[in-house]
Order: C-alpha cells, then sequence, then structure tokens
C-alpha cells in the first residue's frame, strides 16, 4: 500500500502547509530573530497578538514550549500551578515543568468536556501559610485533548476567571486547538481569550503549518516568555522561514476548520453504529473523536493493515483526528476500514 492510500486519523499535527505556505517559506524576507530583526516573524506575532487580544506574542517551536515557557514566566520555584486531570500539560509535555522549573503541578477533575470543576478548583487554592506551596497560576485547555476535544463556552471561561481574580491568581490557556473552540462556538476568539492572561496556540495542528507555536500576554509576561525560551534553546535566528506559513496560516486556514468539525461528526456518527465499538456522538464537539473498543491494540493494528491510522488514548480507548487533507471520502474509508476490523475480531474470537 503506498503511502498515498493512507488514512492519517493520528493527529492533526500530520497536515502537510498548502502551495500558498510552501511559497510563503522560499520568498519569506529574513533577519536574526535573537535579535529582533527578522521581520516575517515580527509581522506573524503582531497579527497572532491582534487575533488573541493582547498587547504581544512570540513564536515558539511547540504547543509544549509554549506552555513551559509560559508556566516558567508565571511561576517561581516552589510555586504550583493548578491543571486539570486530562491535561495535556500533565500527560503529554515529559514533565518538563517540574523538571525545569521546579513548579508542581495539582490536579483537579476535568468534566467530560475538559471544563475544570469549580467547587474542586476553589478548594484546591492554596491559603497563604509558610507550609503551602503559593498557587501562582491556573490552567485551562480549550479544546481538550483528552476530553474528545471538548469545548469550554465563553461562559465556563468567565467563570473561572471570576474565581482566579478573587485570588488575584493569573489564568493560563493552552489553546493549541483555541480557533477550533471558536469555530464551534461560533464566536470571535478574543471572546475566549479576553477571560485569561496567557494562551498559547499551534499554528501546526489543524492551521496546517509546518511549525510553531504562539504565545500571547502582555508585554512584560512575553519579555519573561522570551528569556524562559532563551533558557530552554528555543531562541530562533533566520525563524521567518517558519514564520511566514504561519501568517497565511493564520489568514487562510481559520474558517475551515469546520469542515472539519462536520468531518469528525460524521465518523463519530458512523463508528456509534458498529457493534463492538462505545461512542457517544453528542461528545464530539470539534475534530476529535475518542472510541471505546476492547482490546484496544488489536483494533488498531488491524485499522493499520487496512490503510487506516489512529492513535491510543489507553488499552480500550482510541482516538482519531480529522484535519486538512482529509475529506468526506476519506470518513467513508475509515467507517469500511473499521467495519472490517471488528468483523475480524469476531471472527478470531
Amino acid at each position: 500500500m503506498s503511502t498515498q492510500d493512507i488514512i492519517d486519523l493520528r493527529s492533526d499535527t500530520v497536515t502537510q502547509p498548502t502551495r500558498a505556505m510552501r511559497e510563503a517559506m522560499a520568498n519569506a524576507e529574513l533577519g536574526d530573530d535573537v535579535y529582533g530583526e527578522d521581520p516575517t516573524v515580527n509581522r506573524l506575532e503582531e497579527i497572532a497578538a491582534e487575533r488573541m487580544g493582547k498587547e504581544a506574542a512570540v513564536l515558539v517551536t511547540s504547543g509544549s514550549m509554549g506552555n513551559l515557557t509560559s508556566l516558567l514566566a508565571h511561576c517561581g520555584r516552589g510555586d504550583e500551578a493548578i491543571v486539570g486531570d486530562e491535561a495535556h500539560v500533565l500527560h503529554y509535555e515529559a514533565g518538563g515543568v517540574p523538571a525545569l522549573g521546579a513548579v508542581q503541578l495539582r490536579a483537579v477533575p476535568n468534566d467530560e468536556h475538559g471544563m475544570l470543576d469549580l467547587d474542586a478548583l476553589a478548594a484546591a487554592i492554596r491559603g497563604r501559610n509558610v507550609h503551602f506551596p503559593r498557587t501562582a497560576v491556573i490552567c485551562l485547555e480549550n479544546t481538550h485533548n483528552r476530553c474528545s476535544g471538548g469545548v469550554i463556552t465563553v461562559e465556563q471561561m468567565a467563570a473561572v476567571a471570576s474565581l482566579a481574580g478573587k485570588h488575584e491568581i493569573p489564568v493560563h490557556l493552552d489553546g493549541a486547538r483555541i480557533f477550533n473552540a471558536a469555530v464551534a462556538l461560533g464566536v470571535r476568539v478574543t471572546e475566549l481569550t479576553r477571560h485569561v492572561d496567557s494562551v498559547t496556540f499551534c499554528l501546526s495542528k489543524g492551521l496546517s503549518a509546518p511549525v510553531g507555536s504562539i504565545v500571547c500576554g502582555t508585554k512584560e509576561f512575553i519579555a519573561e516568555v522570551r528569556r524562559a525560551r532563551k533558557m530552554a534553546g528555543g531562541a530562533m535566528r533566520q525563524a521567518g522561514i517558519i514564520a511566514a506559513p504561519g501568517i497565511v496560516a493564520l489568514e487562510t486556514m481559520v474558517d475551515r476548520l469546520a469542515e472539519d468539525h462536520e468531518n469528525a461528526a460524521l465518523l463519530a456518527e458512523g463508528l456509534a453504529q458498529i457493534p463492538g465499538l462505545s461512542i457517544d456522538p453528542a461528545r464530539v464537539q470539534s475534530n476529535i473523536v475518542v472510541v471505546d473498543v476492547t482490546d484496544g491494540a488489536s483494533f488498531q493494528r488491524r485499522m493499520r493493515d487496512g490503510g487506516v491510522l489512529i492513535s491510543a488514548f489507553g488499552p480500550e480507548r482510541l482516538r482519531m483526528v480529522t484535519h486538512y487533507g482529509i475529506t468526506r471520502q476519506h470518513i467513508e474509508r475509515a467507517l469500511a476500514c473499521a467495519q472490517s476490523a471488528i468483523g475480524q475480531a469476531g471472527q478470531a474470537a
């Protein structure tokens, strides 16, 4: 089977840059970004800050670096960051925040769509006591990866911001897929980001740029993030070559995310009709579909053998992500492959 026949639903990180992005890379005006002299990087950061409704922005290599540098900027050594128990920063970022920042992560429950339990959040905020670490930041994630791409509403974002404000604690948003959330809710992205002090978002997921994420916040905060980026080895030189497709992504790839959401809903509805697969299509709000199946590793292998790549959240929980390059026809083929994979399992039993 050729690579062109493969349907890759592992993640929206597998997206390929558009022709316009490749042309922008080839023609990008370059300079030394560490000196602040790359005009293409500077333009991307200006556009990103405006889109997020923040004063300033900085280009980083990845969403993980965005979260790491943001929490290093918000927290001192021995401080504590409150995160959801299903948060990406807790599960998938190699323990970077505690390892490199000596910052403790304190988990509170996420609901099925990724919202933090407000009562648990309030109880987790530390009082001023010499025995306790300082609660330095509260972290949200929208959309929420491990919660089936769940979307946190504007009202829910505001509720967390209100609670945080009463305790004078900043809020950081892991907005890797924040444009997916805005499209799903039918609101401007600033309606979500105005309730947080800092936000990071990925250019390299649904927006299809080849590399990069952005951190946005106040000018003073971004200056601290730049320092943390340098410390982590993330300061780049002629970075305009990766900033250029990021500009194209922001200008051309946001509205089309609705197509990914439609394909995800179609996929979820089809999977729900296959005996042996467990999924509630109503939980699918964006481009991430999570399905439960007995012996997930075998099902994943049979899907791969049929030309469909998916990823695992656990031994019986699998993830499929729609993205640029995945069409309705691909979804129909993936559903046929899933039906065949379940049939093979039944024959083996």
